[in-house]
């Protein structure tokens, strides 16, 4: 390991070390079940968006056995709106192969791990390695982007992970199993705060002397990023529904769903569309709802029976 690299090393683990959020799963005291959840939650979804919703998942099942006892329905209904709902039937079912495979508790090795329904390599090694000590090699986007932006000058990461993204990474990990966790979790806050993908506060940087996309002189990425549509978009519709499910006492009846009842009106609450109106004053057409609802079942995000349709 060069001289480089261990200054990184020092220079990014001890600024974590002053600037680390105080966030709930890196508590000394969280469980590793806790641990998955928020690493599950936080695919694709920032923190201050997860947070309450981790605290309620774990005040009402600090256990995978004590989620697993209940209905997917449930799982998918305490999700929220923190999106990508398939993420809750996911998270339902690891719990429950967890609770039926490995006695109620999570496993701790990557193979394992791997092993659980919706458990890829990235939430493996997180979970292995923020869990339970273990040296993994933890690679999403933020740490792609500081590995970017600080080694090979580049002022973003690959539009997809690349065979050589991993092998810098694994080129990067110290070779001391505490050292490799604390390495992991600082290289990933680092990329959160302050090598953010647009505006990052380079002032602030542990490592802005040693920059390799500084020192270049911050040349634009070397692609156009694409933008994520969301407006007029089936994951808007399916969204929509989703929260009309939720908040349903009772099956929804299909035509309900994709016909708008005659005077909707607004629900009292701060002048806000209750979640049916919210619905149809999308105006999609016809045909993307019914998409729409036709995958929220294929998906089993939903379920249609002749009372109507539901959470599963």
């Amino acid at each position: 390991m060069n001289q480089q690299v261990r200054e990184l090393h020092t220079s990014i683990t001890g600024w974590f070390a002053v600037h680390a959020r105080k966030l709930p799963w890196r508590e000394p005291d969280c469980t590793a079940w806790g641990v998955l959840v928020s690493e599950i939650m936080l695919q694709q979804t920032p923190v201050v968006r997860v947070l309450p919703v981790w605290q309620e998942w774990m005040h009402r099942w600090p256990s995978p056995a004590a989620l697993a006892s209940e209905s997917s329905g449930e799982a998918v209904r305490a999700w929220g709106r923190l999106g990508y709902p398939r993420r809750a039937l996911r998270l339902h079912a690891a719990a429950a192969a967890i609770t039926e495979d490995f006695g109620g508790e999570v496993p701790s090795t990557h193979a394992a791990l791997l092993s659980l329904p919706g458990v890829g390599d990235y939430t493996a090694a997180a979970v292995a390695a923020f869990a339970f000590g273990r040296r993994e090699t933890v690679v999403d986007t933020n740490i792609r982007r500081v590995h970017a932006r600080a080694v090979t000058g580049n002022a973003l990461p690959s539009p997809a992970l690349t065979a050589a993204e991993m092998r810098l990474a694994r080129e990067l990990m110290p070779d001391g199993v505490s050292e490799s966790v604390a390495w992991n979790a600082a290289v990933m806050e680092l990329g959160a705060l302050i090598c953010t993908a647009r505006n990052p506060k380079c002032s602030q940087c542990p490592v802005l002397e040693q920059c390799a996309w500084v020192s270049a002189g911050r040349p634009d990425p070397h692609y156009v990023p694409k933008g994520q549509a969301w407006a007029g978009t089936d994951r808007q519709v399916r969204g929509a529904m989703m929260a009309v499910l939720r908040n349903a006492q009772a099956p929804v009846q299909r035509a309900l769903l994709l016909h708008p009842p005659v005077n909707l009106v607004p629900s009292p609450a701060a002048g806000e569309l209750d979640p049916l109106a919210a619905l149809h004053r999308l105006a999609a057409p016809q045909e993307q709802m019914e998409r729409a609802l036709a995958g929220l079942i294929a998906d089993r995000l939903a379920a249609e029976d002749a009372r109507g349709v539901s959470l599963p």
